[in-house]
């Protein structure tokens, strides 16, 4: 039934109300009854003793019975909820003014009266109710005497059962009406009040437990799947929307890349399934074909066929074997050597490496290192990996003629490293891919290269291990710059 946070405040605060009205109430009736008592035993302090000074009650431990049902009279005539009670030294009742059959006791403690002629000012003080044997109520005494000597005491008892009524009527008076009258119409403003307020509080919570619900059914991209905030980051409520937002985003960034990463997936397996299939069938047909018309080639025509297959052959050795390394870069199951070494030396070592591959296809490399380099630390086999894989490609995409600058110079405490290259460039719209995994310009593609397009992939898993970052600059018709650095540290 009470399946909502409103509900439960709701139903928490009406108890909580119930219970603080059941509360003021008593504590409004307690109050008036203890008033009453104390302005009844105020008003009437000296009554006993104005009694005594006009009856002879005891004389030598006799009860005067004549004197006392005079007092008795009067008293009846003038206040008959008065009850009077004539008690010895030791609080013995010696007469009494009730019927007989209303006394209970026949003994009144005697602290309460000693409080009393002691002037205790403690109002209302209480003492026995011989009527009753575990009630108490107000009342005035006085010590009678006899010859200068205390004989006894006279008790009365301000409230009798007639009292017990006259209270029994004032708990169901105008006044006490009309007190809880107003003590309830309170609760009831203090209740509406509370209920409105714990409305708007909530408001906000079912707007988040809104905002929640719609996001959990797939609406990613649906305002009603954020929470508005209204007041910026005040209280608990908005921080936990905005903290709400700042995870729904990221976990709709986290999907968006998930569906890239699938996308990229697909995209993956078809080129693989497209660089392994085209040599894969090459190096079959050029086999099956010595297979079949050995006897009638000659022996150049089988060894270029011979040749063809080994090429094709080699090519899927390499994409295998560049598959692997990229899996093992991927899983870190290839530690990384690190050791300070001078990258001057390793880039003047790597162009005149591929010097022989450059000059077979009519390109010439340069280099532009700053002297006195200083060194840095790194797996120097990784980072000649890098090296190798960019000049490399930097000679497969430029033409008979161009030229190649392999540069290096200290930057703000880093070494940066720029392969530089005057080929066909890359359009702007394929820039930001030329470092995903069999990723290839369709203008390689359609010339046939046998490109597998992990190389630059490669170099960025390598560079990532080693916290560098790599990244290209091209122009269409112009050339094309791969950079990237690594941090200087001192020899030794």
């Amino acid at each position: 039934m009470f399946t909502t946070l409103y509900s439960k405040l709701a139903v928490t605060l009406f108890a909580v109300i119930c219970l603080i009205g059941l509360a003021l109430f008593a504590l409004v009736r307690f109050s008036s009854e203890m008033y009453q008592q104390e302005l009844a035993q105020k008003l009437n302090h000296d009554l006993a003793r104005n009694l005594v000074a006009e009856s002879s009650l005891l004389n030598q431990r006799r009860i005067n019975r004549g004197a006392l049902r005079d007092v008795f009279h009067a008293l009846m005539l003038i206040n008959p909820s008065i009850e009077v009670y004539l008690l010895d030294t030791d609080g013995r009742v010696l007469a009494y003014s009730a019927p007989n059959q209303k006394v209970k006791r026949m003994r009144v403690d005697m602290g309460p009266i000693r409080r009393f002629l002691g002037g205790a000012m403690d109002y209302p003080i209480l003492g026995d109710d011989p009527r009753d044997p575990r009630g108490r109520k107000v009342f005035s005494v006085a010590p009678v005497r006899s010859a200068g000597h205390t004989e006894g005491y006279l008790y009365v008892i301000l409230g009798g059962e007639q009292y017990d009524n006259v209270m029994q009527m004032l708990r169901g008076s105008f006044i006490l009406r009309i007190t809880a009258w107003g003590v309830g119409a309170s609760l009831l403003v203090a209740l509406a009040g509370g209920l409105l307020l714990f409305a708007l509080l909530t408001r906000r919570l079912r707007r988040l437990g809104g905002a929640i619900q719609s996001f959990s059914e797939g609406n990613y991209d649906d305002a009603s799947a954020r929470y508005a905030l209204e007041r910026g980051q005040g209280d608990e409520i908005d921080r936990l929307g905005h903290h709400f937002n700042v995870m729904a985003d990221r976990i709709q960034s986290q999907l968006e890349a998930l569906r890239q990463n699938d996308t990229q997936r697909r995209e993956l397996v078809a080129n693989v399934s497209h660089d392994l299939r085209t040599p894969l069938a090459s190096l079959h047909g050029y086999l099956e074909t010595l297979l079949i018309k050995g006897n009638e080639l000659s022996a150049e025509e089988r060894r270029r066929y011979l040749e063809i297959a080994a090429s094709h052959s080699e090519q899927l050795a390499k994409l295998v074997e560049e598959l692997f390394e990229l899996a093992k870069l991927d899983a870190c199951a290839q530690p990384l050597h690190s050791e300070v070494f001078s990258l001057g030396e390793l880039l003047q070592d790597v162009a005149v490496k591929s010097q022989l591959l450059a000059e077979r296809k009519g390109v010439r490399i340069e280099t532009d290192i700053q002297r006195d380099l200083p060194f840095v630390r790194g797996d120097i086999g990784m980072i000649q990996r890098v090296l190798d894989n960019l000049i490399e490609n930097a000679v497969r995409h430029t033409p008979g003629g161009g030229r190649i600058v392999v540069a290096a110079c200290e930057e703000q405490g880093r070494i940066g490293v720029r392969v530089t290259d005057t080929g066909c460039g890359i359009p702007p719209s394929e820039l930001p891919y030329i470092f995903d995994r069999f990723y290839r310009l369709q203008k390689s593609r359609i010339e046939g290269s046998s490109n597998a397009g992990l190389g630059l992939a490669i170099a960025k898993r390598i560079l990532e291990l080693h916290g560098s970052h790599i990244a290209a600059d091209s122009e269409p018709d112009v050339g094309t710059t791969i950079r990237f650095d690594l941090p200087a540290r001192a020899a030794g």
